[in-house]
């Protein structure tokens, strides 16, 4: 396999993927993993912001192309969906650059015949079922099956109109425990787009205004600042929510230490979110056939 520039480009994630998971207990969400990975190899903020056809992260995509890889080998565990966990056979599993190398190759290979299976009842036309070639080509540029799933959803809020994302955005916050949800998004008070109550205990409430941003594109530093102003002695507790993204200064600027945080909620951990209530999904059981176990039997 050529190891030329944009192909099978995710391999070199895939050790680090190992680690992470190791040294985050054997188990994490995908962002941490993500996170971790971009802090010990110093990813430069530019590289993490770099976004692919999909409007997906090319950087976190590719991570989890080389997740799924693990998946089908048997490394990790895929049960719990948006959390990665490293199997039994994972957590001693310490591969060089060529055993990921040769790991994806075989992979693929069972991938491409499990698509020319496939093919001969009909047409396959998501990322999952993609051939063992195209899947080893330029993966920033294709859909990981994870991230696609996760996309027809942020697709569908995507295409609220703003009123109605905000409405939405209402719901959401109920479902989480915030109590007497107002919107007042048409009011443009200074970027704040309703408020609510969130009980600590029998005793205790803090209040919470929220913005609601449906874009996709990123949020910056300068607009996370002025939703905080206008947070800053109205209320506890300030929650930005978009259908985009934060990029790396906007996360700083909002944990800033000396003033009042304000909580992030992008389009990933929104899907998160939605997924974890069922809030508008229908859960549907798939199975997919484990190529790896049939191999011992041939």
């Amino acid at each position: 396999m050529a190891r030329t520039k944009g192909k099978a480009e995710f391999v070199k994630w895939i050790p680090l993927l190992l680690d992470a998971l190791r040294a985050l207990g054997g188990s994490a969400e995908s962002r941490e993993v993500c996170d971790w990975i971009a802090n010990k190899v110093n990813l430069p903020n530019e590289e993490r912001e770099k976004r692919n056809k999909f409007n997906i992260s090319r950087f976190e995509n590719q991570v989890h192309w080389g997740r799924q890889y693990l998946v089908w080998e048997g490394l990790l565990d895929s049960s719990r969906r948006g959390v990665w966990t490293l199997s039994q056979a994972g957590t001693k599993a310490h591969l060089t650059e060529e055993q990921c190398y040769e790991l994806v190759r075989r992979q693929a290979k069972l991938r491409k015949g499990q698509s020319s299976s496939n093919a001969k009842g009909a047409e396959q036309t998501t990322s999952a079922t993609k051939t063992g070639a195209e899947i080893v080509g330029d993966t920033a540029e294709i859909e990981s099956p994870e991230t696609a799933e996760e996309g027809k959803l942020l697709e569908v809020l995507q295409s609220l109109s703003p009123d109605g994302f905000e409405r939405l955005c209402k719901r959401l916050l109920h479902e989480y425990g915030l109590e007497k949800v107002v919107v007042t998004g048409k009011s443009h008070d200074g970027g704040i787009d309703g408020n609510g109550l969130l009980r600590l205990n029998p005793f205790v409430t803090m209040k919470v205004l929220f913005q609601c941003k449906k874009i996709r594109t990123s949020v910056s530093r300068a607009q996370v600042g002025d939703f905080r102003n206008a947070v800053m002695g109205r209320a506890d507790k300030g929650i930005f929510i978009t259908t985009g993204w934060f990029s790396p200064d906007a996360e700083k600027e909002a944990n800033r230490e000396g003033v009042l945080q304000i909580e992030l909620v992008d389009g990933d951990r929104l899907v998160e979110l939605f997924e974890s209530k069922q809030l508008g999904l229908r859960r549907k059981e798939v199975f997919e056939v484990d190529y790896s176990f049939f191999e011992q039997f041939k």
